[in-house]
């Protein structure tokens, strides 16, 4: 049996969600685009998961676009908002620690489409200030991307008093900017109130909040400065072409009102388990250096444990997990393979060996007490073999 400890990359699918979604891949299989009764039943199920979606976030139904994930999202929002305001200015802000579908499309309309992008520093706990973002933005701004919870760290960034930095800015030169937000990391974890939050969009996928994978969401306010990156049909009140993907649609409307509701049993439950996980291996392995905020901090996501360790080579810890059943990640599911440092942790200012060999593990509603002691038994055997098998290659050379 898998002890699961990679929610950060994906979450299991719930049974209600399954459940939820089976009707649409038979028997209600209608195109939501066509006019006859069959096509209109799967336009009223992707309408009614349009309310949920809109009622977790507290926006209006007409605010939020379906996308295929929360790298769709992230492109779609920041290239939309960026090109819609061309005439305006062609300036951008991010950080140097998003995840990587935000820092991609910030450099490719760098390369390829002349806008200036600015990429603040985050200090050593992954942190960016509201007064870093307001010294960056310049008369030529036009779009800022901050995230809302770090994918690797589990840092929570000050979002509304860097939207309230943005917003005076705006204020003062009189013109717009656009407030993003990959909130894909906080959904169950973190209200999503996007009026609380402020901002103009908001990125979400649904395999973070057990739901399908394939599915996102886009809160894209409807007074947002926006042009559409997908040509062709007139889906998603034109903001994004393409038939919709009616199951997926009806599961992350399921999954993410499920998640909202059972948030405040959740967040309590893992965060004791990620706190006696977290102590546990900085008190039983030496050279263990935790990654963020403190455990303790509300300013970290509950479920996150990030731990560096001196004198390993986490490939190998990885494998030496995996043969346990225990399964973890070093960082980003998405830069698996990568043999490169963390790019979120250099950026933080970690030094190469530390941001090359950090272990993320990041829990779930279903982990247990028990999974925890299993863990603490293991990893710190694993660590002392690597770390001897290490030194033993290192004097023989």
């Amino acid at each position: 049996m898998t002890i699961y400890l990679d929610h950060a990359a994906t979450t299991p699918g719930d049974p209600r969600v399954v459940e939820a979604m089976l009707p649409h891949f038979s028997s209600a299989y209608g195109n939501p685009s066509s006019i006859y009764g069959l096509g209109q039943d799967a336009a009223r199920a992707v309408d009614a998961a349009r309310d949920r979606v809109a009622a977790a976030l507290n926006a209006r139904n007409g605010d939020i676009v379906f996308t295929a994930g929360g790298t769709d999202s992230d492109n779609i929002a920041i290239r939309g908002a960026a090109y819609a305001l061309r005439g305006q200015g062609s300036h951008i802000i991010t950080s140097a620690a998003e995840h990587h579908a935000v820092i991609h499309t910030c450099e490719w309309l760098e390369r390829n489409a002349g806008f200036d992008v600015t990429y603040l520093q985050p200090d050593g706990e992954g942190f960016v200030s509201p007064e870093q973002v307001a010294a960056a933005i310049t008369p030529e701004t036009t779009v800022v991307t901050i995230m809302l919870a770090n994918n690797e760290t589990g840092t929570i960034q000050p979002i509304p008093e860097i939207a309230a930095a943005v917003r005076e800015a705006e204020k003062a030169q009189g013109r717009r900017i656009v407030f993003h937000t990959d909130a894909v990391q906080a959904a169950g974890l973190l209200s999503l109130d996007t009026r609380a939050l402020g901002v103009d969009m908001m990125s979400l996928s649904a395999h973070k909040f057990h739901g399908p994978k394939g599915v996102g969401v886009l809160f894209l306010d409807r007074d947002a400065p926006f042009q559409a990156q997908t040509m062709g049909g007139s889906q998603e009140r034109n903001r994004r072409a393409g038939t919709e993907n009616t199951a997926g649609i009806v599961g992350a409307g399921c999954a993410l009102e499920m998640a909202e509701r059972e948030r405040a049993a959740v967040v309590p439950h893992v965060a004791r388990l990620a706190a006696r996980l977290g102590q546990g291996i900085l008190a039983a392995i030496p050279d263990a250096h935790l990654n963020g905020p403190p455990l303790s901090d509300p300013r970290r996501l509950a479920n996150n444990v990030n731990v560096s360790f001196s004198g390993v080579e986490i490939e190998s810890v990885l494998i030496n997990l995996d043969i346990a059943g225990i399964a973890a990640s070093s960082g980003s599911a998405c830069t698996s393979g990568s043999i490169d440092p963390s790019h979120v942790l250099t950026a933080m200012g970690k030094p190469h060996e530390l941001a090359r060999n950090s272990l993320r593990l990041t829990l779930g509603r279903n982990n247990t007490g028990e999974e925890i002691d299993r863990v603490l038994e293991v990893l710190p055997q694993i660590i002392r073999r690597v770390r001897g098998l290490a030194g033993a290659r290192r004097a023989r050379d």
